[in-house]
């Protein structure tokens, strides 16, 4: 049993059936040349990957770091945290298949750029390819429609119950200087950044898409959702049908829960786009495990750490997210961690 890259799709999959569903790793590092995947805890030069099992149960996260991604330069990072019966199901599907319909919607995005230049009668080599590839608008462009089929394409397994399933998905995309950043749900992707004396400070980049968010609750109410807190956990706003108290969601956007898609769940990103500086150091994903316990400041002064010392800072994040679980919420169950770090 392993994995395997296919050169074809570029889609992550197990070697066996996967309707045995007896396969789920985690946390994954891939390099497109070498066509590899190599399982939960890689580190290289271009950063880490690393998932940890809560005391919940089965682990519903899901994380990949991608080496040779569009470009020989190019990285892709994304961390995927399930939610509902199925959740592990539905985060490693996308982990799994959402990379290769991003870089599907690129090639259509070229070729369509190459059709139109013939048809203004200009050379074809004055559309560069690599060119249109790389621009952060036509990334930003091709997640959003990645994100719309992948939901589709969740709706179409008759072997997930998906109507109370579902996963937040965060995905970074570094090509050249530019990296892109897609969000769906709760997950978070947090910048690490040293100025000239030294000083390191976070710059969060992403908003966490939950029913707390004013403008996510207003879609929610106008179509005829609700969003109300539990009394024993008045902290937290869910989203529940116009009549029924189920099923309480606590993000506002989320590929699958399609018992909500009518009600304001939706499965469009929040997409922005992100020039690297000097002063940039390295990008932090994480699921909630670790976004519940830790600030900002906390995960990348630990990334920082580990960095300095030639180790994993994925790992590092998690030790760190777990041992903060631990010491805040002695009695609480702890979380799924994982993590995704890129150095820029």
């Amino acid at each position: 049993m392993g994995l395997c890259l296919s050169s074809v799709s570029s889609e992550v999959h197990s070697e066996h059936n996967e309707k045995e569903n007896t396969f789920h790793q985690n946390a994954v590092y891939c390099e497109a040349q070498s066509q590899t995947v190599i399982p939960n805890g890689a580190q290289s030069s271009i950063g880490s990957v690393y998932s940890r099992t809560g005391s919940k149960g089965l682990n519903q996260d899901s994380g990949i770091l991608y080496q040779g991604y569009g470009a020989e330069d190019g990285v892709l990072g994304g961390v995927f945290d399930g939610h509902g019966k199925n959740g592990h199901l539905v985060s490693s599907m996308v982990r799994n298949r959402l990379p290769s319909l991003i870089l599907s919607q690129i090639s259509t995005a070229i070729a369509e750029a190459k059709s139109s230049s013939r048809l203004q009668h200009q050379e074809p080599h004055e559309i560069e390819s690599g060119k249109i590839a790389q621009t952060s608008q036509a990334w930003g462009e091709a997640c959003a429609s990645a994100f719309r089929v992948m939901d589709k394409e969740v709706k179409l397994r008759e072997d997930i119950d998906h109507s109370t399933s579902g996963t937040t998905a965060v995905v970074v995309i570094r090509q050249g200087e530019e990296i892109v950043i897609a969000n769906l749900g709760d997950s978070r992707a947090v910048l690490g950044r040293v100025n000239e004396d030294g000083e390191l400070s976070a710059v969060q980049l992403t908003t966490d898409l939950k029913p707390s968010v004013p403008s996510e609750a207003e879609r929610i109410r106008k179509c005829q959702g609700r969003v109300l807190a539990l009394k024993g956990e008045p902290h937290i706003q869910r989203v529940w049908l116009p009549h029924e108290d189920m099923p309480g969601l606590a993000m506002s956007r989320a590929f699958g829960d399609f018992l909500l898609k009518d009600h304001g769940i939706i499965a469009v990103p929040q997409i922005s786009c992100h020039r690297i500086s000097s002063e940039d150091q390295f990008v932090i994903l994480a699921t909630d495990g670790v976004w519940d316990v830790m600030g900002n400041n906390e995960a990348v002064a630990a990334a920082r750490s580990a960095l300095e010392g030639g180790k994993s800072a994925a790992k590092a994040v998690v030790d760190a997210a777990v041992a903060a679980w631990k010491r805040r919420f002695p009695s609480s169950k702890v979380d799924d961690c994982t993590v995704v770090c890129i150095s820029l």
